[in-house]
């Protein structure tokens, strides 16, 4: 059963399948491990509906998939939107001209590359990954993908302050509901999500 009474059904059945590991990579961590989730097809197939059914017709162009759990929801949403798959990687793991973006992580920092031209000018993009915790690789991929990058989704969000404007470009915070429970919740947050993130 549902835990909000307008939610999608299939929500919940994708929550229960999402492990919560205390204390990996490191102490303090409460790791939301994501391949049980995939070990259940039902859940999987579902957690690819629900995206898809939320952009088709929104005249998306470009999924970009977040290294590595990106990879694995963005295909199968970009091949069902109709849209290319643009691969955001670690350093030093595309060939040829790329540009870096540089975040900082819950446990750390890092940076992502994008291969120079992947994403044309006045494309719209959606970003995909499988958490949100601080919003540091968010903000590094939007920065990356520029003013095409319209939409971001993700399977989990590790808190629920409120996303605001200042939220996002003050503290490089991006803490906003992946799954809306409710259509008056989805239209909310599509409101929020329009801000900048340079």
């Amino acid at each position: 059963m549902s835990a909000y009474k307008d939610e999608d059904p299939r929500i919940h059945g994708i929550r229960t399948k999402i492990r919560v590991v205390p204390n990996f990579p490191q102490p303090g961590i409460m790791f939301q491990d994501i391949t049980t989730l995939l070990l259940d097809p039902k859940a999987f197939k579902d957690t690819i509906d629900l995206f898809v059914e939320r952009f088709k017709g929104k005249n998306i162009s470009v999924v970009a998939g977040i290294e590595a759990r990106g990879f694995i929801f963005g295909p199968p949403i970009a091949l069902a939107i109709g849209a290319k798959f643009v691969p955001l990687r670690k350093p030093r793991k595309l060939p040829g001209e790329v540009i870096s973006e540089k975040y900082t992580l819950e446990y750390g920092s890092d940076c992502l590359e994008m291969h120079v031209g992947a994403v044309k000018p006045h494309e719209r993009a959606l970003v995909v990954d499988d958490l949100i915790a601080t919003g540091g690789t968010l903000c590094a991929a939007m920065n990356l993908l520029g003013s095409g990058a319209v939409e971001r989704e993700a399977i989990v969000r590790a808190n629920r302050v409120p996303l605001t404007r200042a939220n996002v470009t003050k503290t490089n915070h991006h803490p906003f509901q992946p799954l809306p429970h409710t259509k008056k919740e989805r239209k909310r947050q599509e409101n929020l999500l329009k801000c900048h993130f340079h």
